[in-house]
């Protein structure tokens, strides 16, 4: 069972109860970050890759994976970042591992574990959703990306570009169109996800290019919203 802590704001310096999430490594094992109880939570005031990732340790395979930094959102509006043990922050330099080093996709189909996802309450919950949802595919090594979209946050793996719309308004047909000719100059495939749905444009474009489009509901699970999707949902990486 996740280790539940209690948390004061130190904005509000109101105290709320947070459970630490676990998150699934490629083979197949929990792995949970370490909460540092000597240390307080920090109000997070502006986003930065390194700060928003920390790379853990799965103590089952010795694999060495990056999982979004445990976060707790105030009612009163602070953003908390939780401070941990055991874990180190991964730079972007060596987040591209060499392809002979990167950990083997789980295998496609009934044999992949099942996907555990976190609730989205704040945008980085859904791109942690979405991150999650990536390494359950079997992209072992996804981060932020270099070049940020023309909407929402922008997700990366080897071969991989994602796009992550937390916004309210359904995505349009030019957000669809961006992300694909984005990732066709760096040949790699694509994938949306979006939290408000698609316009129907986009999603006769989407069609049109071959791009998956997903649904993330609240419970942060990814619901295929075309047949590129549901493809990609049924084989795997």
């Amino acid at each position: 069972m996740s280790e539940s802590v209690p948390v004061r704001c130190p904005a509000c310096r109101r105290e709320r109860l947070y459970t630490v999430p676990s998150y699934l490594c490629a083979c197949g094992a929990p792995v949970a970050p370490a909460l540092d109880p000597g240390a307080a939570p920090t109000a997070v005031a502006h986003r930065a890759w390194d700060e928003d990732w920390v790379t853990l340790h799965c103590g089952s395979c010795g694999r060495d994976g990056q999982w979004p930094h445990p976060e707790l959102g105030c009612p009163c509006g602070t953003a908390l970042r939780l401070p941990v043990t055991g874990g180190t922050r991964p730079r972007r330099a060596e987040s591209e591992a060499p392809e002979s080093e990167a950990p083997e996709p789980e295998a496609a189909g009934p044999h992949r574990p099942v996907f555990r996802s976190v609730a989205i309450r704040t945008a980085l919950d859904a791109v942690t959703a979405a991150a999650l949802y990536l390494r359950w595919l079997g992209h072992g090594e996804v981060r932020r990306a270099d070049q940020r979209p023309t909407s929402g946050i922008g997700l990366a793996a080897p071969g991989l570009l994602a796009q992550v719309d937390p916004s309210v308004r359904p995505a349009a047909l030019r957000d669809v169109e961006c992300l694909w000719l984005t990732a066709m100059t760096e040949s790699a495939d694509c994938v949306y996800f979006s939290l408000a749905g698609y316009a129907d444009e986009a999603r006769a474009g989407a069609d049109r290019l071959c791009v998956p489009l997903f649904l993330l509901d609240l419970t942060g699970t990814p619901q295929p919203v075309n047949a590129a999707a549901a493809a990609l949902d049924a084989r795997g990486a």
